[in-house]
């Protein structure tokens, strides 16, 4: 501590007014803000391993010089294990949409926006990051290969499996470890720089909300697919089905305007294998963390990743038997399961509904946008007051569905929720924790895909639902959001959104 003052003092000048220690995850390094006398802070670090932060001054400097969003830094110690660097904050990601985690996977649309925001910027440093970049600085090695795989695969292994006591072939596992290692190395792969531990935690937001990397010590030359794993299939962060699917589409989208990508139905089959990979890694990391260095956080965190093992075995045919067999029955230990698992989710669907990764059955071809929806449909939602009328269809067409919502629960008989609306976060949890409301919308959201399906068939050019409540405020509102999101999003075409009381229009625009 004594040598990070003295790094502080030579480039400010003076002693720093407070000093305050950070809280710390899983990492070695220590840090501290600390903060002048005029207000004003920078970010000190303490790390123990000098090749560890020479990799981060390193790939610091780099971004920096591509203008990417890392914290500046300030100063650093001949010896490389003290820095200064810019204070970003203390909003981190992880700490903005924590509503939605604790809410089993309910995430608002303002927390939505924000992972939206992260996911379309990761292709930035993986892609640009990448250009002129000297991987041999990287920690502990240069490259994501076979041998990387392989102590991964071990680590799960030795610090994770061993630990169950649950009984195994070690050569028949051996064996299909090197497959799994063999599969996710020999595809010529887009390389660029593999964050490696991109995560919530990892994401800091300025006061714009715009989003900045952090803790990217650990990358390396790797495939993109990696990251997008261990971001969206994170364990701990219970992401619906719906939203991780908006997210890999946004994803998708971003990298395309950095490099050639595979057709949307390669993308998703090759992604599958990299969420294997990084759950079996995550369980290692796991085990040493909670089992042997006795750590409650990370032991809490096993049975959603475990929940994660199931879904994919459940959903997918890996090539590798003797592994898929032991997953399976390890999957199925008693303490690791979790009554979450079948909890409905804010898309009111049940988490052992859906694939993530791979379309329901429902959905159509494996494509984001599920339909080509090259036609003309352009869908029009409502939302209104029973008071002042159902709303006119301007098209000339007579109108469509109307949905009486005030056999549902009403918010807006209490008082906290009387000036909100049903786009307003405390509302939604409201009407989502009740829960009548998503029973009401699972049937709406049946009889509204088999209408537009058959629309987009025939060729037809205007569709309109409305939703009617008392005041046009709360259960109407909420109930017209949803299904537009969820017709957007499950046939890309045009929808039209408006909340007539509340004077508010959207427009969500056709996807390709």
């Amino acid at each position: 501590m004594h040598q990070l003052l003295k790094l502080y003092k030579t480039w400010s000048g003076q002693e720093p007014a407070k000093t305050e220690q950070l809280p710390v995850a899983g990492s070695n390094r220590v840090y501290y803000r600390l903060t002048a006398q005029d207000g004003s802070s920078v970010v000190g670090v303490i790390g123990t391993s000098r090749d560890e932060n020479h990799a981060f001054v390193y790939l610091c400097r780099h971004f920096i010089k591509r203008q990417l969003p890392v914290p500046q830094l300030l100063a650093v110690s001949d010896d490389e294990l003290r820095y200064l660097e810019t204070d970003l904050g203390s909003v981190s990601l992880f700490d903005a949409i924590r509503g939605g985690r604790e809410a089993g996977g309910r995430y608002t649309l303002k927390e939505q926006d924000l992972l939206r925001r992260t996911i379309r910027e990761l292709p930035n440093i993986q892609m640009r990051g990448a250009r002129e970049l000297d991987f041999s600085n990287c920690y502990p090695q240069a490259e994501f290969d076979v041998n990387s795989v392989l102590f991964d695969l071990n680590y799960f292994k030795y610090c994770f499996l061993k630990a169950t006591e649950l009984d195994f072939h070690e050569l028949k596992l051996e064996a299909d470890f090197r497959l799994l290692a063999k599969d996710l190395t020999s595809v010529n792969d887009v390389q660029g720089f593999l964050y490696r531990d991109f995560q919530a935690r990892n994401v800091m937001l300025d006061a714009e909300n715009n989003p900045y990397f952090i803790d990217f010590q650990g990358g390396r030359k790797g495939p993109y697919y990696y990251d997008v794993a261990s971001f969206l299939w994170q364990a701990s962060a219970k992401y619906p089905h719906k939203l991780r699917r908006e997210l890999v589409y946004e994803y998708y989208n971003a990298l395309k305007q950095y490099t050639e990508v595979p057709a949307p139905h390669a993308f998703v089959e090759r992604l599958s294998l990299f969420v294997l990979f990084r759950q079996l890694q995550v369980l290692g990391a796991y085990g040493f963390r909670g089992y042997f260095e006795r750590k409650p956080h990370f032991i809490e965190s096993i049975p959603p990743a475990m929940h994660n093992i199931r879904e994919l075995l459940g959903e997918r045919n890996f090539p590798y038997p003797y592994l898929t067999d032991l997953l399976t029955r390890l999957s199925q230990l008693p303490q690791f399961q979790q009554v979450e698992t079948t909890a409905s989710r804010a898309d009111g669907y049940k988490t052992t509904d859906r694939n993530p990764y791979k379309p329901h059955p429902q959905d159509g071809p494996a494509t984001f946008s599920k339909y080509d929806a090259q036609g003309p449909l352009v869908v029009k939602v409502f939302s209104f007051s029973y008071r002042k009328g159902i709303p006119e269809d301007e098209s000339g067409n007579g109108g469509g569905y109307v949905f009486d919502c005030r056999s549902t629960h009403n918010p807006g008989r209490y008082e906290p929720y009387k000036k909100l609306t049903g786009l307003d976060e405390p509302v939604i949890r409201f009407l989502e924790d009740d829960g009548e409301i998503l029973t009401f919308l699972d049937s709406v959201y049946k009889l509204a895909d088999a209408h537009v399906r058959r629309y987009i068939q025939r060729g037809f050019t205007s569709l309109m639902f409305s939703f009617g409540c008392t005041g046009g405020q709360h259960r109407s509102v909420y109930s017209a959001q949803h299904l537009a999101e969820h017709i957007h999003e499950k046939f890309g075409i045009e929808v039209r959104i408006c909340h007539r009381e509340q004077g508010i229009t959207q427009t969500l625009s056709v996807t390709s």
